[in-house]
Order: structure tokens, then sequence, then C-alpha cells
């Protein structure tokens, strides 16, 4: 078992390609899947918290601050630069307009610390800016939703991210203390197969997003292929961006962690709290999102090589 699993975690990219092929062609499949994926995510933060453990997450008071400040330029400052830009172009009130808005303003995706193991770099640096961003959340999207009327629910909003907290530290703090009693030294071997483990939760989880995508690309390609093509040059815009302004900083360590959070959002989360008039457009952009979110480990495997440990950067 331990070396099928160490299988998967090699060829981990595959896997996630394989993942989003299953979510557009297997609808019943995804339809299935879609009920369980609070209970998925969950899971897979449960595997994400046990392997990395509290001494490497927590760091020290150096990372921490390097947490906090990259949380407020991501999730505070970006939304408010992009809304301003947005209103100057009179594009404010559009769906597109709403959907980036709403993606700068979330917390890093749960997936994001696997994400970036998967391309060669260390998963702590995104873990802290996934749990600091979610906890910080109640506070950063208020001066979006007050400058935003027309989102509607800052209450139901900010009542959903507190359950959120909720989640997520009651299955970080199992999975640190399950660690520490259990296994506080992992073996190679044993890290391996967490990986595994970890990639094929990613996997089956794509399957489950992608459940609306599937029947629109159906039914209205021209519009999935507009919102594709938008939720791509979101993602990976985001991505090399910030990538490119922390390397020139000189903060390699956390150039990639940093750069594939600030690409890949918990955007699901404001469509379960923001009215349906206000979501309902953007449904088939949180589909599309899926895809360049899962092909990141691959399409963006050699930009991120540039500095990966080992590698002399350049």
């Amino acid at each position: 078992m331990l070396n099928a699993l160490a299988f998967v975690a090699r060829h981990g990219r595959a896997a996630l390609v394989l993942g989003l092929v299953a979510g557009l062609f297997l609808p019943d499949l995804a339809r299935l899947l879609r009920p369980w994926l609070p209970q998925m995510v969950a899971g897979l933060l449960f595997l994400t918290a046990f392997r990395i453990g509290p001494r490497a997450a927590l760091g020290g008071l150096s990372e921490g601050m390097s947490s906090l400040r990259a949380v407020l330029v991501l999730q505070l400052m970006l939304p408010l630069a992009a809304l301003l830009l947005l209103w100057l172009a009179g594009l404010a009130g559009t769906p597109a307009a709403i959907a980036l808005v709403l993606m700068l303003s979330a917390p890093s995706v749960t997936g994001a610390p696997n994400i970036t193991l998967l391309l060669g770099h260390a998963p702590e640096p995104a873990f802290r800016v996934l749990v600091l961003g979610t906890a910080l959340m109640p506070l950063t999207v208020i001066p979006v939703f007050l400058l935003v009327p027309d989102l509607g629910g800052l209450e139901a909003v900010l009542w959903a991210t507190l359950r959120l907290i909720g989640t997520i530290a009651l299955t970080v703090i199992t999975a640190f203390a399950l660690r520490h009693l259990i296994r506080p030294d992992l073996r190679q071997e044993q890290v391996q197969a967490l990986d595994g483990m970890t990639t094929l939760a990613l996997a089956v989880i794509v399957v489950g997003l992608m459940a609306a995508l599937g029947p629109a690309l159906r039914q209205d390609p021209f519009l999935v292929a507009k919102w594709m093509t938008f939720a791509l040059a979101a993602n990976f815009g985001m991505q090399l961006l910030t990538y490119a302004v922390l390397r020139r900083r000189g903060h390699e360590a956390v150039a990639a962690p940093y750069a594939v959070v600030a690409g890949n959002r918990n955007f699901a989360l404001f469509l379960i709290a923001l009215p349906a008039s206000t979501t309902d457009p953007l449904l088939i952009f949180l589909g599309c999102y899926q895809v360049p979110m899962y092909l990141t480990a691959v399409v963006m495997h050699r930009v991120y090589a540039r500095s990966r440990p080992g590698k002399k950067a350049g």
C-alpha cells in the first residue's frame, strides 16, 4: 500500500489532470460526489495538517509576520485596488468584475499547500497563509462589501466565514494532536504515502467541483469558453504577477507558495453565503476556475522551478 501511494505521489500532476477529465466526462459521478464535498475538503485539510505537523506549520515569528503581510496584501489591498480600477473603467457592476473581486477577497483554497508540494516547494508557507487568511477574512471582507453594496448580505458571509473558521480550527487541531501523539517524526516512506493520499483526495474532490461545468459546456459552449478564458487569465495572471514581484524583492523561499495562494482562492465560500441573484451568473465561473487551479501543478511547474529548493535562483 505504501508503495502504491508513493507511486501516486510521484505522478501527482497526472492524477489531477485525470480528475479534471473525469469531472467533465463523468457527470453522474460528479453529481454523486458533489454532496460530499465539504467532508472531502475537511479530510484533505486533515491530511495536510497531519503531514506538515505543528512545529513546521507554526514556524517562527518572522514567518508569522510574513504570512500576515501576505494575507493583508492578497485579501485586502488587491480586491480594493481591483475595485478602483474597475470603477474607473466603468466595469464595476459586470458579472466578470464581481467574480474577480470576490475571488481576490477570498482566502486560500484548502488544497494550496498540496499543490505547492506537487510543485516541489515547501507547503508550510501556503498552509500558514491558508489558516491565517481564513481567520482574518471576517475583517478583510468588510471594506469590500461596504464599497460594493450590490453584493448583498455581509452578515451572511461573515457567518459562513465563522463556520469555515470553526471547521478548519477543529480539523487542524485534531490533526496536530494526533500527529504529536502517534507520529511525531514521520519516516520518508510515510511522508510519501501521505502525499499520495492527498493527491488522490484532490483528484476526487475536483470531480465533484466540476459537476456544473459539463452540462453547461454542452448547452452553451461559447459562454463556457468566455468564462474559461477569464478564469485562466485571473488565476495564472495573479500567480505570475505575485511570483515575479516576490522574486524581484528577494523573497525566493515564499515566492512560489504565495503565488499559488494568490491565484487559487476559496471563491466557493461566497456562493454559499450570497443571494442567488448574485451568485447564479457566477456558477459557470466556479466550474471553470477549477481548471487553472488543478492545472497549476502542470502548467506552472517550469515557472516555479526557478526558485525551487536546491535550484540556483535566476
